[in-house]
């Protein structure tokens, strides 16, 4: 009985220890002062000269190539050079086995002296019959026919000139020679092998590497549009009207050399929709060969009137496409879409959608969202002297 009386009386205590203990949590809730706005960096846009240039893949190629090929058939006799090795124009590479062709221009130079002996005998009777037809001691008959034999004989004799000129020639590309400089690969014949004139396999291939091509792809479409901001003044060319280009190497290193733009070719690929560039750089050392993976850096000239915004600031809504956070004249957050024409590392080149002046912000992007009251903190704008410092207190409140 007596546990029965006491429960009521616990239950009321309970319930007014609670009822205060509320009180006393609403009223400190009450007291605490709302938030107030956040604090996030940002930088005031300006416009500032961009060099602009065009990053994109390509492949090195041989500034000239000669594949050596046999003039003559015969048998390789010698192989006059080291594999792998620098030649010079006019080099000996191969002697083949000159022993007919030799046999051939001391037949043909034979036949030429004896052509030379029946012109000259010719020759002579041709000026004793003029004499003896105006004593009418010959016939005009017969000095027409004497002189006929002596033009015949003369053309025997060019005849075995010419003859004899083959014959050196053939005699002398017994000596298989560099077309051109360069470095040399391996040999695709030995002493004793056959070869024969014109043949299909070229018996080694010569490559000049120093300066070297490299050939890129561009899009027609972006090709089409740097003439027509050319065209518009929105890009300044420079002094000499020739783009320089920067090697970048299959690991990501820079190569030593630069090198400039010599020509784009007069067509489009219609399967992929580019243009072929071709740059010529300089490679003394001959540390970039043929075949390799590289990517230009094409310089395309200066945009007086850039503006860079930092790449961090740029985020992608649902839709895929790039946006930033300002601050407009109320202390206000707004969202806007912008084109990103250009990465270029930590900062990104606007194409549109910003103006001089806008207040990005950089930092506390994920604390704020549109409509909401922030206060700024100014940064240096990109390309500053000042813009490579830290972030000071972006995005925190105390």
């Amino acid at each position: 009985m007596n546990g029965n009386k006491r429960s009521p009386l616990l239950l009321l205590f309970a319930l007014v220890a609670g009822l205060t203990i509320g009180g006393c949590k609403d009223q400190e809730q009450a007291a605490r002062p709302a938030p107030g706005p956040v604090e996030v960096n940002v930088v005031t846009l300006e416009a500032q000269p961009v060099e602009l240039f065009a990053e994109l893949p390509g492949r090195t190629a041989a500034h000239r190539i000669a594949e050596v090929r046999p003039q003559v058939s015969g048998i390789v006799q010698k192989r006059l050079f080291t594999e792998g090795s620098e030649v010079a124009a006019g080099e000996l590479l191969y002697q083949i086995d000159p022993a007919l062709y030799q046999a051939n221009f001391d037949s043909a130079k034979a036949a030429l002296a004896k052509a030379e002996v029946i012109e000259q005998s010719a020759r002579q009777k041709a000026e004793r019959y003029r004499t003896l037809v105006r004593t009418k001691a010959v016939s005009e008959q017969e000095q027409i026919e004497v002189e006929a034999a002596w033009k015949q004989a003369q053309a025997e004799v060019a005849a075995a000139n010419a003859a004899l000129a083959r014959a050196r020639i053939d005699l002398d590309y017994t000596q298989v020679t560099a077309p051109i400089s360069g470095r040399i690969g391996k040999s695709m014949v030995s002493e004793g092998s056959l070869v024969t004139a014109q043949q299909g396999m070229a018996l080694a291939i010569i490559q000049q590497l120093d300066p070297i091509y490299v050939d890129v792809n561009q899009s027609s479409t972006e090709l089409l549009r740097l003439k027509q901001e050319l065209a518009a003044g929105q890009i300044a060319k420079d002094q000499h009207l020739r783009s320089e280009v920067s090697v970048i190497l299959d690991d990501g290193s820079l190569y030593s050399h630069n090198g400039f733009l010599e020509f784009s070719d007069v067509s489009v690929d219609q399967s992929t929709g580019t243009v072929t560039l071709r740059a010529i750089v300089e490679n003394p050392d001959q540390d970039l060969l043929p075949g390799m993976f590289v990517r230009a850096r094409i310089t395309k000239g200066t945009r007086p009137d850039a503006i860079l915004v930092p790449a961090a600031s740029v985020i992608r809504n649902s839709r895929g496409q790039a946006t930033v956070l300002l601050v407009n004249t109320e202390n206000q957050v707004e969202s806007r879409i912008i084109e990103v024409e250009q990465n270029r590392g930590e900062q990104v080149l606007i194409g549109s959608g910003l103006a001089v002046g806008d207040k990005v912000i950089v930092a506390g992007i994920q604390k704020v969202k549109a409509g909401a009251q922030v206060t700024v903190v100014e940064m240096p704008a990109p390309g500053s002297d000042q813009a490579t410092a830290p972030l000071a207190t972006a995005g925190k409140t105390e």
